[in-house]
């Protein structure tokens, strides 16, 4: 089977963020027929204005969308913000949504995780991004559902993610992500 591309984003600039770290821990967790390449571009994008949304938008924004485009899948880690997601993130994925029904997150395999510190992890800005996703017709991963509460409990010092049930459970995530793009590739080829 060819070896599958996934973009990880994390929705938080902070650079001690347990979900730059999860985007690392998928990145390391892979399963062996899966690269992570983890997008560090999301400060660059500018705020969205349609005005500068034509055939050449802002350099961070083409290539944000190319390299979703090229990606077989996304792997999205977010925190919660106010009940929701941050907004950095919201911004490029409001750029990668156009144009229209032909965008690069049209029909994209996405897997959705999320840790935060408190007690109820990223529950809220996880249903945020499925509805976003409805609009662009994207593939997301129902289940198994990966929201990392009480963080600092799961990660060491330095960042790593060290629980061995959310290390199964982030690596059955990734696997339910492979499955929907193979099953996406095939309903193309057909």
């Amino acid at each position: 089977m060819p070896e599958l591309k996934i973009l990880a984003i994390s929705g938080s600039l902070r650079s001690a963020s347990y979900n730059g770290a999860l985007v690392r821990a998928a990145q390391k967790f892979a399963p062996g027929n899966m690269t992570v390449e983890i997008y560090e571009g999301l400060r660059d994008i500018p705020l969205y204005d349609q005005d500068l949304d034509t055939a050449t938008p802002p350099a961070a924004v083409a290539d944000l969308r190319r390299r979703i485009t090229e990606a077989d899948g996304l792997f999205i880690a977010t925190p919660e913000y106010n009940y929701g997601i941050p907004g950095p993130l919201k911004n490029a994925l409001d750029w990668a949504s156009t144009p229209g029904l032909n965008s690069s997150l049209t029909r994209k395999p996405i897997a959705l995780a999320g840790a935060a510190p408190s007690n109820f992890g990223t529950v809220r800005a996880q249903l945020s991004l499925r509805q976003l996703f409805l609009w662009t017709d994207s593939q997301v991963v129902g289940k198994p559902e990966l929201q990392i509460f009480r963080a600092h409990e799961r990660f060491d010092e330095a960042g790593n993610l060290t629980d061995e049930s959310t290390i199964e459970l982030l690596g059955a995530l990734l696997d339910a992500l492979a499955a929907r793009i193979r099953d996406s590739k095939a309903a193309t080829a057909a």
